[in-house]
Parts: structure tokens; C-alpha cells; sequence
């Protein structure tokens, strides 16, 4: 059988190539497959236990039996579409042109809310010392879409908030511009707020965005949070059987 591999962020800079066509034995797993790749890459072996995988765009584990024409990316951690820079209520949007914050606020807004929690992700100019020219971020677009809007889903069912938009940027973003912006609406200013903090940190962990941060003196992917334990290959959460 025929399956595609992708690779991302600093992994992508290691193996020198984003696409890999892999022919494989019927039944392979994940697992098998990963050790596929080392054999064929050994630089990949050093990311082995930061990694997580996707099947068609769904976190799984290294027992994942794969079938043929499956697409798989190989997802270190995350450091972190559509055209539109305007999320409506309960959507999600990935985009490359300037965030507009406030169109953003004026579409979520209902007259019974009490309350408008945002989270407005802003490009520094200094990094751990260094000065920062620019940054420039990469996504597995498809399967991040899919994790955002998942994420207003839950935020929505667990706080009790009314409406969530979360918008996304890719490409380059200078000094000042917003990387990100999440905006909940509630009746109450607690939930808003909770719902505000746990979607971003959510966000930085699970959602497959990648930031490189541009120096006078070169070019460094950002170190992501570790994946979460019930995500990450080979941990003891749960499986995904096919």
C-alpha cells in the first residue's frame, strides 16, 4: 500500500523535504512506519519522543493500523483556510492578511451578553535577549482548522459561553501585528474569561502551528509546549484503530 508523510516545522528543516510517498506492507501500523522513516532518515530518530502523528488530519497513536492512501504527518510540538480575516460566531479562521480585532468583536456581540473576553496574541521584538526582526508561522491548515473549531465546540459546552471566534494568522508578521486573536461572549465575565484561558493554552498545545522567529543572526523554530500526554505517540492514552 501507498501512504503520503508529512513533515512540519523544524522536523521539515531536518529531513530537508516536506513530502515523503512510502510504499509499505499491507497492515503496517504507524509504529511501522515510523521506523520506516528513521531507516530512510535518520535525523527523524532524534524527534522520536516529541512527537505526535495524524491520520487524515486525527491525532493517533504508533498502533494505528493504516490503510492504503492514508495521509500522515509528523507533528513536533506546536508553538503556536479561509480568506477572510472576520470569524463568525462559533467559527474558526486561518488567514493571511492583517487580523481585524474589532469587526471580529462587533460580530460576536449580542445584546444579552454581559461580557466580551479576549485574547489578542501580539508579535514582540524581543525573544529570550534577541532582538526579534520578524516571525513567520506554518500550519498543517486542514487538521488545525478542524482542532480550532473543536475547541470553540468544547469551550462553548464546558464554560457555558455563548459564542467563541478564534482567528489564526500564517505567514510573515512583523513587530506589533496579532498572531492571534480569540474573542468569548457570555452573559458573565467569569466563564468569558475562563473559557478565554483555557482556549489559548489549548491552543499552544494541541493545534498544529509552528513559529519561526527571525534574528540578525539567523532563524530558530520556536520550542513547543510538549503535546499533551493522551496525544503524543507511543504514551499509554488511547488508541486509534482503523
Amino acid at each position: 500500500m501507498q501512504v503520503r508523510v508529512i513533515y512540519f516545522g523544524m522536523l521539515k528543516d531536518a529531513v530537508g523535504r516536506q513530502l515523503d510517498d512510502v510504499s509499505l506492507p499491507d497492515r503496517s501500523t504507524l509504529g511501522d512506519l515510523l521506523n520506516d522513516r528513521i531507516g530512510h532518515t535518520s535525523v527523524i530518530d532524534n524527534f522520536r519522543t516529541v512527537l505526535a502523528f495524524s491520520v487524515n488530519q486525527e491525532y493517533a497513536q504508533l498502533s494505528t493500523v493504516l490503510n492504503d492512501g492514508d495521509e500522515v504527518a509528523m507533528l513536533p510540538p506546536v508553538s503556536g483556510g479561509s480568506e477572510s480575516a472576520v470569524a463568525t460566531p462559533s467559527r474558526c479562521a486561518i488567514v493571511r492578511d492583517r487580523i481585524d480585532q474589532q469587526a471580529i468583536m462587533n460580530a460576536i456581540k449580542r445584546p444579552e451578553d454581559g461580557a466580551i473576553s479576549v485574547f489578542d496574541g501580539i508579535v514582540r521584538g524581543n525573544t529570550r535577549g534577541r532582538k526579534t526582526l520578524y516571525l513567520d508561522y506554518e500550519a498543517y491548515e486542514q487538521m488545525a482548522l478542524k482542532q480550532m473549531e473543536q475547541l470553540a465546540a468544547e469551550a462553548i459546552a464546558n464554560f457555558k459561553v455563548r459564542e467563541v471566534a478564534i482567528v489564526h494568522r500564517l505567514g510573515r508578521l512583523e513587530i506589533g501585528e496579532t498572531s492571534v486573536f480569540i474573542a468569548v461572549a457570555s452573559a458573565h465575565r467569569a466563564a468569558a474569561m475562563d473559557a478565554s484561558r483555557w482556549l489559548i493554552d489549548t491552543l499552544k498545545k494541541t493545534v498544529p502551528i509552528w513559529k519561526k522567529e527571525f534574528f540578525h543572526d539567523g532563524a530558530v523554530w520556536a520550542d513547543g509546549e510538549p503535546f499533551p500526554e493522551e496525544i503524543r505517540a507511543g504514551s499509554s492514552g488511547s488508541t486509534n484503530q482503523k
